[in-house]
């Protein structure tokens, strides 16, 4: 296949990294953490997740490990940034062991339950590095929530031998997860599920995650479309121009764009609710 100089040059980047993972790292276990509202009920809901430890990662030596395989699901609507979690990942497991594998389960977690997937190779992740999309394995809308559920991705867990299950996504996607690493714990399973935040609204953020990635290409974004907008009605001035932006519950888009747009007026829809 022929590619473009821009597609070399995209394919050349190198995304910058925290010292801690430049190198060889250990994992730092820390105090343990806890629901900002609804301690007692959260805590009832996921006795066997709740309250685990604050993990931070600081430099190490390497260490050989024994082989193991790690799945991958893509949740939800798209966001640049997706590919490059995925060869993070894939460069991270292979730099422990070159015989681990990354799986990709096809369309989202529809693929965990219905068995469909795909092995990430070396090729195959050269191909998406810095693109955008979320097209090297796609994604879909399925909700983990039932017991079949569960049990049937568990089959397809083992036959593979992974033993954590990455899944990237939104609110629901992330609660799907946390469902998900409950079940799987009170089972016994011995598979990790980690949930990795990815959504445009940004809502999904604590003390260590500023944001989730795709908040900062979508603002990015409307903010260019809203002012070539401004730029039309500084030259027509007889209308005016109302644009709604995404953000579901949170209104972190509108206000990030209004921010860098400085428009007449920006309603927050939590503010008018108040």
């Amino acid at each position: 296949m022929t590619i473009s100089n821009l597609q070399v040059a995209r394919a050349a980047y190198q995304p910058k990294l925290p010292k801690a993972l430049q190198g060889p790292v250990k994992a730092v276990e820390g105090a343990a953490t806890q629901s900002v509202g609804n301690q007692e009920e959260i805590k009832a809901l996921f006795p066997n997740t709740y309250g685990m430890p604050v993990i931070t990662f600081e430099a190490g030596e390497k260490v050989e490990l024994p082989a193991f395989n790690v799945g991958i699901i893509l949740s939800g609507g798209q966001a640049p940034g997706g590919h490059n979690v995925i060869s993070g990942l894939f460069d991270g497991v292979k730099s422990l062991n070159p015989a681990n594998k990354l799986y990709g389960f096809i369309l989202g977690p529809g693929g965990l339950v219905d068995h469909k997937y795909m092995e990430i190779t070396p090729e195959l992740m050269d191909q998406y590095r810095n693109t955008g999309g979320f097209d090297i394995i796609g994604s879909g809308r399925t909700k983990l929530e039932k017991e079949a559920q569960f049990e049937k991705g568990i089959e397809i867990l083992r036959e593979l031998g992974i033993k954590a299950l990455v899944i990237i996504g939104g609110d629901d996607s992330n609660t799907n997860a946390c469902v998900l690493a409950e079940y799987y714990a009170a089972k016994k399973y011995g598979v990790q599920v980690i949930g990795c935040p990815k959504t445009i609204d940004g809502d999904l953020k604590n003390e260590q995650i500023e944001t989730s990635f795709g908040f900062d290409t979508a603002c990015k974004t409307y903010s260019e479309l809203i002012g070539n907008i401004q730029r039309d009605c500084n030259s027509a001035r007889k209308y005016w121009h109302f644009i709604k932006l995404m953000g579901r519950s949170a209104s972190h888009i509108a206000l990030e764009c209004a921010l860098q747009c400085q428009q007449n007026i920006c309603l927050v829809s939590e503010e008018v609710e108040a």
